[in-house]
C-alpha cells in the first residue's frame, strides 16, 4: 500500500508539472511567481508582473480574474484577507471581510424560536457588505504601481470574451441549480434555455465586464457610493433584504496587526481575528513544536495532528469573533498555554475534549481592532498571500441584476444561534453572534513564513474550516519533513474540527494508516477531497521561486 501511495503522489506531481506549470530546475523562476487555482487567473497575474507591476499589482489582477473564471468561489460580491510582506520587512494585514448590514439583529434568522439556516445561506438576507473591492483598491493604492484600470484589464477581457466551462465548473453550477434558478438575474448568467450551462459551453459575462469597466473608469466610489450600491440596495428593498446602499457607503477596510509565532526557528506570520485561521494555526504549531514530528511514523504524527486540531477548534467555537465586538484573548497564542494543552494529549488513544480552555489573560489581554487562495512574489521582496471568498458555492445565489456580480452569503458565518451549525458544520457562541457592522468569523488563513528575516514560504487554502488544518499540515510537511510545495499540496489530508467528533480523511489515505488511527479510537469519515491549496517557496538563501497549484482542481503556477 505504501508503494501505491508513493505511485499516486508521483503521478500527482507529474500531472502538476504539466497542468500546473510547476517549476523544474534548482532556482526556478527568477523574476516572479503566481500560484492560483486557474490558468487564466495565474496568467493574468503574470502579465501584470511582466508589464512592470509588482506582486501586489499581480495579486489584485489574479483576484479580479478569479471573479470571472472561478466565480463559484470568489468575486467582488465577497471579501478577502490579504497578507502582504513588503521589501523593507513590514507585514501588512488588510481585512476586506464582509460586514453585517446596519439593520442586522442577533435573532434575525430565528423563526418561532429556531434558527432557519436557509435564510442565512441563500437569498436576500444572507448577504453582508462586500469588502474585496475596497481591499484590492487599498492594496494597489498603497503598495502597488499599477492603476485600477491596468489590473482589471485581463479580467475584463475574460468576462467579455468568455471561457469554456470545465467539468468541475459546470458541476458547481449544477450543484447550485435549485437555488440559482430562484433568481431570474442568476439564471440569465448561468442557464441556457432553462438548463444550467454544461461542460464545454462558453460562459460569457457581459454585465460583469461592464461592471469591471465602471470600476476601471470611475474607481471604487462607483461600487460603494454609486451605481452598484444603488442597484444592490434597490434589489434588496424589492426582495425582502436589509442590505442597503447606505451600508455600502460606510464600508471600510481595516488594517490589522498580523499574528505570529516561532516554530523551530522559523517565524510564521498569519492573519488575525476576525480570522480564526491564523490564531489556531499558530496555536497548533505551538503544540506540535513539543513533538518530534519528523521522527514519528505517519500514524503517530497524524494522531498528534488530530488531537491538536480538536483542542484548537474547541477554543475557536467559544472564543473567536470580530475583535472590534468580542474579547478574543491573545493568550491563545501563548507557548505556556500550549504546554498546558499538550498535557491533555495521550499518544495511546484519541482524547475527549469537553470544551474550550482558559488561556492566560482572557479577561484583559485581548486583540484590538467556498473560497480561493492565491500567492504571488516578486524579486523586489514583495510577497502576497490572499484568500478570497463569497462563502459557499455561488454565495447567496443572487446576481445583482444588470451587474453580473454574485453576492456572498457570509452572514451564515456568524453564529446565527448558539449551538446551531453553519454550512460547514461549525458551531459558535456569543463572540460570533450577529451584530450591525460586525465581521463574521472566518477560517481564511493566508500565511507567510520567514527565515532570518527573509520570506521563504507563502501559502493558504480553500475549504471552510479545513483551511486551517490544511495550512497546518502543509507547513509541517515542508518545514519538518522537507517536502517540496508540489509534494505537500498533493499529499492526502486529514481534518478534525472538534464538533462533530470525527476525523475526516481523504480517499487516498493509505488503509494501514486508517487502521492505525481507528485502533487509537479515532472515528473516521472519508471524503474525496478535503480542501485545495497553493504554495510558493524561495529556498533559504536561494535566488529563484518554486511553487505548486493544487492538483485536485488543476491549480496553476506561472512565473518568469
Amino acid at each position: 500500500m505504501r508503494r501505491i501511495f508513493r505511485h499516486r503522489v508521483l503521478w500527482l506531481l507529474c500531472s502538476s508539472l504539466v497542468i500546473a506549470g510547476s517549476v523544474t530546475g534548482e532556482d526556478g523562476y527568477q523574476r516572479g511567481i503566481v500560484a492560483s487555482v486557474n490558468r487564466q487567473a495565474s496568467e493574468a497575474g503574470l502579465a501584470v508582473l511582466k508589464s512592470g507591476g509588482n506582486a501586489v499589482d499581480a495579486a489584485v489582477a489574479v483576484g479580479f480574474a478569479l471573479g470571472v473564471v472561478d466565480g463559484h468561489n470568489s468575486g467582488i460580491g465577497g471579501g478577502c484577507f490579504m497578507l502582504i510582506r513588503r521589501p523593507g520587512g513590514q507585514v501588512v494585514a488588510i481585512d476586506g471581510r464582509e460586514t453585517a448590514p446596519a439593520k442586522a439583529t442577533r435573532d434575525m434568522y430565528l423563526r418561532e424560536g429556531r434558527a432557519d439556516t436557509r435564510l442565512s445561506q441563500s437569498g436576500a438576507l444572507a448577504c453582508g457588505v462586500p469588502g474585496e473591492v475596497a481591499a484590492f483598491d487599498y492594496a494597489i493604492g498603497h503598495f502597488g504601481r499599477k492603476t485600477m484600470a491596468e489590473v482589471l484589464a485581463p479580467a475584463i477581457r475574460l468576462a467579455e470574451e468568455g471561457f469554456v466551462l470545465s467539468a468541475m465548473q459546470a458541476d458547481r453550477i449544477a450543484s447550485a441549480k435549485e437555488d440559482l434558478e430562484r433568481f431570474e438575474s442568476s439564471k440569465a448568467v448561468f442557464f441556457r434555455k432553462g438548463r444550467p450551462l454544461a461542460a464545454g459551453e462558453r460562459l460569457k459575462q457581459k454585465d460583469l465586464a461592464a461592471t469591471y469597466r465602471h470600476l476601471a473608469k470611475e474607481g471604487v466610489d462607483w461600487f460603494y457610493r454609486g451605481g452598484f450600491a444603488r442597484a444592490a440596495g434597490d434589489w434588496m428593498a424589492a426582495n425582502g433584504g436589509i442590505l442597503s446602499s447606505a451600508d455600502f457607503s460606510t464600508y471600510n477596510v481595516v488594517i490589522r496587526e498580523p499574528v505570529e509565532t516561532t516554530y523551530r526557528g522559523w517565524r510564521v506570520v498569519s492573519f488575525p481575528p476576525p480570522g480564526s485561521g491564523g490564531v489556531h494555526l499558530l496555536q497548533m504549531l505551538n503544540i506540535l513544536e513539543s513533538f518530534p514530528v519528523a521522527a514519528m511514523d505517519s500514524a503517530a504524527r497524524t494522531h498528534v495532528f488530530a488531537e491538536a486540531m480538536k483542542l484548537a477548534f474547541a477554543d475557536r467555537a467559544h472564543w473567536l469573533g470580530d475583535p472590534d465586538f468580542a474579547r478574543v484573548p491573545r493568550g491563545l497564542l501563548s507557548k505556556s498555554y500550549a504546554a498546558g494543552l499538550i498535557s491533555r494529549i495521550s499518544m495511546d488513544h484519541a482524547g475527549k475534549v469537553p470544551g474550550h480552555g482558559m488561556p492566560p489573560g482572557w479577561e484583559s489581554d485581548v486583540f484590538k481592532k467556498h473560497t480561493t487562495h492565491f500567492c504571488v512574489a516578486d524579486d523586489e521582496g514583495n510577497w502576497v498571500a490572499c484568500t478570497a471568498t463569497i462563502n459557499t458555492t455561488y454565495g447567496s445565489k443572487v446576481v445583482v441584476p444588470g451587474t453580473g456580480v454574485v453576492l456572498n452569503n457570509e452572514m451564515d458565518d456568524f453564529a446565527i444561534q448558539p449551538g446551531v451549525r453553519n454550512a460547514f458544520g461549525l458551531v459558535g457562541a456569543d463572540a460570533n453572534c450577529v451584530e450591525p457592522g460586525k465581521r463574521p468569523l472566518s477560517s481564511m488563513s493566508p500565511t507567510i513564513v520567514l527565515k532570518e528575516g527573509e520570506p521563504v514560504l507563502a501559502l493558504g487554502a480553500a475549504g471552510g474550516p479545513k483551511i486551517i488544518t490544511t495550512v497546518l499540515t502543509e507547513l509541517v510537511q515542508v518545514l519538518d519533513l522537507g517536502m517540496t510545495p508540489a509534494q505537500a499540496v498533493a499529499a492526502p489530508r486529514v481534518h478534525h474540527q472538534w464538533s462533530p467528533d470525527e476525523l475526516i480523511v481523504e480517499e487516498e489515505t493509505p488503509v494501514e494508516l486508517r487502521t492505525a488511527l481507528e485502533a487509537r479510537g479515532h472515528v473516521l469519515k472519508t471524503q474525496k477531497a478535503i480542501s485545495t491549496s497553493q504554495i510558493i517557496q524561495r529556498p533559504v538563501r536561494g535566488k529563484g521561486f518554486i511553487g505548486a497549484g493544487d492538483p485536485r482542481v488543476g491549480g496553476v503556477v506561472a512565473g518568469w
